[in-house]
């Protein structure tokens, strides 16, 4: 079993920098892909981007590709998503997520283990 844990999210404003991270515990998760999610008020729930066991290969949503940026930390168990240039837009409940995937997975069905998310509000 594998818990994850959201922290970082806040509110900023449109333009700013914000980074999420996500911890996990109860198991390592470095045989693992990691994906992170959003879901806006009234909105499915979206993939927003991921990146591969080794941390080698990254995807993204084209809504944030060039502004957002994935990246983990094996030793620490931990990933991380560092979003800049942010857009009211971007407003969300933002989620991780681990798949026993070793690649990156774009269906939130395909996700074996979530974080409880952790709010981003970007004003304008």
């Amino acid at each position: 079993q594998v818990q994850l844990v959201e922290s970082g999210g806040g509110l900023v404003q449109a333009g700013d920098s914000l980074s999420v991270s996500c911890a996990a515990s109860g198991r390592i998760i470095s045989n693992y892909a990691m994906g992170w999610f959003r879901q806006a008020p009234g909105k499915e729930r979206e993939f927003v981007g991921g990146i591969s066991w080794s941390g080698r290969m990254t995807e993204y949503a084209d809504s944030v590709k060039g502004r957002f940026t994935i990246s983990r930390d094996n030793a620490k168990n931990t990933v991380y998503l560092q979003m800049n240039s942010l857009k009211p837009e971007d407003t969300a409940v933002y989620y991780c997520a681990a798949t026993k995937y070793r690649y990156v997975r774009l269906v939130a069905a395909e996700y074996d283990y979530w974080g409880q998310g952790t709010q981003v509000t970007v004003s304008s």
